[in-house]
């Protein structure tokens, strides 16, 4: 973030950014301060400036800390928090804000998304419905334990509603340029959760479980392929895509959380989560610019797996193949 603007530029910028692209921010400003059009244009170009009453209704109205705009050098980091379970927030609600945001970044015309992933990035859940449909139970028992899946045994089919605006999402992150943090940890949680809900009891069906192990396998295909040509693309799709937009990197021993920095059109965001799929999000420049540090720094000290490193991305592959495998024999020596 241009650290030179003024801050009713940057609060300006930083509303823009929060919008959805078909809504109208001239439109927006004018109805909520109860001004004219011209007032409005007058605002955003810096000839009047905002009254301690607007910039207090602005803020409220479009959830925007003041620390964000005032307080460049302060160690305080305000985030806003997307939790399920909390004042009825749903998981629904948790997609609907994520699709949000990710159109809203490719929108922009100079993107970027840089993940860090301890667990396989969420997105690629909605590439395989059998996979989503296992997440979507496993987060309702951990996260809402009163939800109607409380005695509900897990199906392979994920609910329309929630798996449609997955979909969605996942069709826009595709097309935005990503580069991807993994280590060979990445896929140990969700084995786990499968392992732990097969020894609960949770599944219908044992042959479910190695069902989830096949789509596990054909998911890290899908993956090891996108590194290979270097581009996304829907694994239902021929593969398409802008040359050298996918980057992978495994990293053998730093990669312990789930962070996630977007950089749209000179605007950082960091995302970082708790509590399984919960989220922290901020746009505090001066803790975002540390992300960044943090990430690029974490990327020269990983190996370079997609493009040329086919050595380096087989291997890496393999081990995530063995790990799968291993959970399989478990299973099976479970009778």
């Amino acid at each position: 973030m241009n650290q030179s603007l003024t801050t009713q530029e940057l609060l300006f910028q930083t509303i823009r950014n929060s919008l959805a692209p078909n809504i109208s921010f001239v439109h927006d400003l004018s109805e909520l301060l109860g001004i004219s059009y011209d007032s409005a244009y007058r605002r955003i170009r810096g000839e009047k400036e905002l009254s301690l009453d607007e910039l207090k209704t602005l803020c409220f109205h479009y959830n925007i800390s003041v620390d964000t705009l005032f307080n460049y050098k302060s160690s305080n980091v305000t985030f806003a928090s997307l939790a399920i379970g909390e004042n009825g927030f749903e998981i629904e609600h948790w997609l609907q804000s994520l699709l949000t945001s990710i159109n809203r970044i490719y929108q922009c015309k100079e993107r970027e998304i840089i993940y860090a992933a301890k667990d396989i990035p969420v997105f690629y859940y909605f590439e395989f419905p059998e996979i989503a449909a296992f997440k979507f139970y496993f987060w309702h028992k951990a996260l809402i334990p009163s939800s109607n899946y409380e005695n509900t045994l897990l199906s392979l089919e994920p609910p329309a509603n929630l798996f449609e605006p997955g979909r969605m999402m996942l069709a826009s992150y595709i097309r935005i340029p990503t580069i991807e943090i993994w280590s060979e940890e990445t896929i140990s949680s969700i084995l786990r959760q499968i392992e732990y809900c097969f020894i609960s009891g949770f599944f219908t069906r044992k042959d479910d479980v190695f069902r989830l192990c096949d789509v596990l396998e054909s998911l890290l295909n899908h993956v090891k392929a996108q590194a290979e040509y270097g581009y996304q693309f829907l694994n239902t799709s021929p593969a398409e895509g802008i040359e050298n937009s996918f980057k992978l990197f495994n990293n053998e021993v730093l990669v312990t959380d789930n962070t996630i920095l977007v950089i749209a059109d000179g605007m950082k965001t960091t995302y970082n989560t708790y509590n399984v799929i919960n989220q922290l999000i901020t746009t505090n420049p001066v803790f975002c610019n540390l992300i960044e540090k943090s990430l690029r720094n974490l990327m020269q000290k990983s190996t370079l797996i997609s493009g040329t490193s086919a050595k380096e991305r087989y291997r890496f592959f393999n081990i995530m193949h063995e790990k799968v495998r291993a959970l399989r024999t478990r299973i099976e020596r479970m009778g």
